[in-house]
């Protein structure tokens, strides 16, 4: 909680984050419907599937990590089930992270920090399906604090 000057109370850790790059480490595209061919207008009626994963790592450097978010979105025809279009992106950002307690740090990273990048994957993605010969796919926003949640309850029963 901020005073009036803006200033966090004393005591309290002043989080600093700053995105330093952000980059595709991947990218993969295949229009399985182009490479089959259409034998009738109109019989596509796709169902999408959207996998996401997270990483995220510290960097030699002090106070730095690389966290990455990677998609697997699969679209497949309702009728037969033909595969239209399958894209795999591998999206990620460098960031310089000051103040955060050591015990938030891994929610921090995998909750906060693809957060901030997520608008930009969204646009890839709706590129990349427009390019490919779709309609622009804009993916819905990723829920990444009950992402995170899921992972954890997963691994605490594993």
């Amino acid at each position: 909680m901020a005073d009036d000057t803006g200033a966090a109370p004393q005591g309290v850790p002043q989080i600093r984050m700053q995105v330093l790059a952000q980059y595709i480490r991947d990218l993969s595209f295949e229009n399985a419907l182009a490479q089959k061919g259409l034998t009738q207008p109109g019989e596509v009626r796709p169902d999408i599937q959207v996998q996401v994963s997270l990483d995220a790592k510290q960097r030699p450097q002090p106070g730095q990590f690389e966290v990455s978010q990677k998609y697997k979105i699969t679209a497949k025809n309702q009728a037969g089930g033909d595969t239209l279009f399958l894209l795999e992106i591998d999206y990620a950002g460098l960031y310089a992270i000051e103040g955060v307690p050591a015990e938030q740090l891994h929610p921090f990273l995998l909750i906060e920090c693809p957060r901030m990048l997520f608008p930009f994957v969204r646009r890839i993605v709706s590129d990349m399906t427009r390019d490919g010969g779709f309609p622009p796919l804009n993916l819905d926003a990723v829920d990444f604090l009950q992402l995170y949640r899921n992972e954890m309850a997963r691994r605490a029963q594993a």
